[in-house]
């Protein structure tokens, strides 16, 4: 027997204890459809790395730790109007040499970026046919990514490689530009780990 007093209490207690196992229901099935979606799909999560050769976004901020070198501040006309060294690196995101060679231009950049124009080119902004204006970037285009192209004061260039180039083999580069000491007669340059991509030098 229900008290007439306690009548509504009762049903009211039944019905939440309904609605809680709905709203259980529905939150199981639909934690079960995304699973299988996610299953089916094949679908991986993300993951932004330097071994493959996949796009994961602006190479030298994200790899490097430095985005301030995309877009370049200067064109290789400003270099020469100013008779001031340039870098030019060829690159592509989406290659894994370019990721990797990224963190050496940031290192360089840390010491001779004052004195040098650095101006990273994507190969995906040259026009298809080589120029004929030493101006142009794409006039030392030769193809391959990651290049390397120093020109000096007078707008000759004096380093030209392909590949990914040990930091020391470019700062040689740059000290004869600048008639600086052989790096046997100067200070050591130290290597500062800042994360498991990007390494800073410091004196």
């Amino acid at each position: 027997m229900i008290f007439p007093e306690y009548k509504n209490s009762i049903v009211t207690a039944a019905s939440g204890i309904r609605w809680l196992r709905r709203i259980m229901s529905a939150s199981l099935l639909t934690v079960t459809l995304t699973l299988s979606l996610i299953l089916l799909t094949g679908q991986q999560p993300a993951f932004a790395t330097l071994t493959d050769d996949r796009f994961d976004g602006t190479i030298f901020a994200l790899y490097a730790g430095n985005g301030s070198l995309v877009p370049p501040k200067v064109k290789l006309t400003d270099s020469f109007k100013r008779k001031k060294p340039a870098l030019l690196v060829f690159y592509t995101d989406d290659s894994s040499d370019s990721k990797q060679y990224a963190i050496v231009v940031s290192q360089l950049q840390e010491f001779y970026g004052r004195e040098a124009d650095f101006i990273p080119v994507s190969i995906d902004s040259l026009p298809s046919q080589p120029s004929e204006l030493l101006t142009e970037p794409g006039h030392y285009y030769e193809g391959f990514v990651p290049q390397t192209v120093i020109l000096d004061q007078s707008g000759k260039v004096v380093f030209n490689e392909k590949g990914q180039i040990p930091f020391e083999k470019v700062d040689d580069a740059f000290r004869k530009v600048f008639d600086l000491l052989p790096r046997e007669k100067s200070i050591p340059l130290k290597r500062r780990v800042v994360n498991e991509l990007n390494i800073e030098l410091s004196k």
